[in-house]
């Protein structure tokens, strides 16, 4: 693959590439990079007999213990699919299972409503997706704090202008100071008005998943988002072997539309799973498998995601560690796995420990990130902001995140060797002793040959003093601050703006202002 500035997306009218192109490597927020396609090779760390083995011991896992399924209609499918069912316990054959996961796509274009933003997920496509769910952030002035409208429209800007990120997410920061109740649908209308690309559903009641859906009906067309993919929903089972009614609920009404889900256990490796790698992945991946079987279901062919989050347990304090190895060896696991089921699969990029975007940040952010593009992950999420295990987004380091997104683009898109007769003549034309500065290969590439990213530094320490001694946090606030004052929005159709506000005031006017 060349370097991302010959891979923007740009108006119809204008030559891809070319000045825009370089315009995003400087930073310069104007564009967005398509899908990526990985062109190096995945990292299997272990044989095909030992990702049997789990594969094994995960149909086992359901066929003897079981998994939950804590839903009425949910136990009376599997009853008519044929499983062993006591209760809300269902034991599954792993022929049945094998059978529904074999249903769902290995591929699916994510539909955008700028056509020019969709994505295709699944296969050799990977994309990045900013982080989710954080009650805190850690704002422009560096203090923590709680997250507020304005804070979660900041983050849906700066998504829409950075060139890696292929999603706006949904709930990035929590809304605080807007009811429960009320709160998604404004949640989703941020998403919708302020990025084009594309977005999270909302999984905590069947009431907010139809609003989701209703919304984007009226963005898209309600007949378009019955069968076309324009939204991605989170669902966790809860370890061990637990898939709830709320889960179970929205699962029913993103899948009976098309739309994608991912199913992914939310797994505290030492405390919701024995205290081994390989144990926790085995059990994960019963969890998973299930809950994509039961999608098929609700709708055979529906395209999924086979998910996990998989963090271990400081054993001292039960506190969730971030990137340590053991989460990144643990991908590699499951991207196996979802290669042996020909599934797409979601892992998480940048999910750290830290509480600032300091050292630890950024040496747990490169152990996972690094797991989850050499392991093949599809849908890379919480790829920006994520700080202390998820309780806060920070300004800075979304900011820096998405700059390193830009660097992590170019190395999984593989080394280019298309100039590489231009550059062996530029060595015969300087030949001993001269510098390649003023050549015309360097005057072509020197804006595009390589990954410069603007806040990092890499001046003298005279001209770092110079220009304030500025440590990388500071930079990051700094940048955040300048796309947020560069941002413009982009424009919904007039009529589409006006009913979602419409959908919205009626929706508030039903609702309660609190959680009964």
């Amino acid at each position: 693959m060349n370097a991302p500035a010959v891979e923007v997306t740009e108006p119809a009218n204008r030559r891809a590439g070319g000045r825009l192109g370089r315009k995003v490597l400087r930073g310069i927020p104007m564009a967005s990079f398509p899908t990526l396609v990985r062109k190096i090779p995945v990292y299997e760390m272990v044989p095909d007999e030992a990702v049997e083995l789990i594969h094994q011991e995960s149909l086992s896992i359901l066929e003897e213990v079981g998994c939950e399924f804590r839903d009425d209609e949910a136990i009376a499918l599997w009853k008519a699919a044929g499983a062993d069912v006591s209760d809300t316990r269902v034991r599954i054959d792993r022929a049945l299972l094998m059978e529904l996961v074999s249903k769902v796509p290995s591929e699916f274009t994510l539909n955008a409503r700028n056509p020019q933003r969709s994505v295709q997920v699944g296969g050799n496509n990977s994309i990045f997706v900013p982080m989710y769910g954080a009650p805190y952030v850690r704002d422009l002035d560096n203090n923590r704090r709680y997250g507020t409208l304005a804070d979660l429209q900041n983050f849906h800007k700066l998504s829409y202008m950075a060139p890696a990120l292929h999603s706006s997410s949904s709930v990035i920061c929590e809304p605080m100071e807007i009811a429960v109740p009320k709160r998604h649908l404004h949640i989703i209308h941020s998403a919708l008005k302020h990025s084009d690309k594309p977005f999270m559903g909302i999984v905590t009641s069947k009431e907010r998943a139809e609003d989701t859906m209703a919304m984007a009906g009226i963005v898209f067309g309600e007949d378009y988002v019955r069968d076309n993919p324009v939204l991605v929903s989170i669902t966790n089972c809860n370890s061990p072997l637990v898939w709830d009614a709320t889960m179970l609920d929205a699962m029913k009404v993103y899948a009976r539309h098309n739309q994608p889900l991912i199913l992914a256990p939310f797994a505290l490796c030492g405390a919701s799973t024995s205290a081994s790698a390989v144990g926790a992945v085995a059990q994960v991946n019963a969890e998973a498998l299930a809950g994509v079987a039961f999608t098929q279901l609700l709708r055979p062919g529906s395209p999924q995601l086979y998910g996990q989050f998989m963090v271990t347990v400081d054993m001292k304090t039960g506190a969730p560690m971030g990137g340590t190895p053991e989460a990144a060896q643990m991908m590699y696991l499951m991207g196996a796995l979802a290669r042996k089921y020909r599934l797409p699969w979601r892992t998480s990029g940048f999910h750290v420990g830290s509480k600032l975007n300091d050292a630890q940040a950024g040496y747990e952010s490169n152990m996972l990130m690094h797991a989850a593009i050499l392991s093949g992950a599809n849908y890379i999420w919480h790829s920006a902001g994520w700080l202390e295990a998820g309780l806060t987004c920070g300004y800075s380091k979304f900011a820096t995140d998405c700059e390193q997104l830009v660097g992590w683009y170019k190395y999984a898109g593989g080394l280019p060797f298309d100039d590489f007769k231009e550059a062996m003549a530029a060595i015969r034309e300087v030949g001993p002793q001269g510098h390649f500065l003023g050549t015309q290969h360097t005057l072509e590439h020197f804006e595009s040959a390589f990954f410069m990213p603007t806040i990092m530094d890499f001046n003298s320490f005279e001209q770092w003093k110079a220009e304030g001694a500025k440590d990388h946090d500071t930079r990051g606030r700094e940048k955040a601050r300048n796309m947020l004052a560069d941002y413009e929005e982009p424009k919904l159709d007039e009529g589409i703006a006006e009913g979602l506000k419409d959908f919205i005031a009626r929706r508030e006017e039903a609702l309660p202002n609190s959680v009964s």
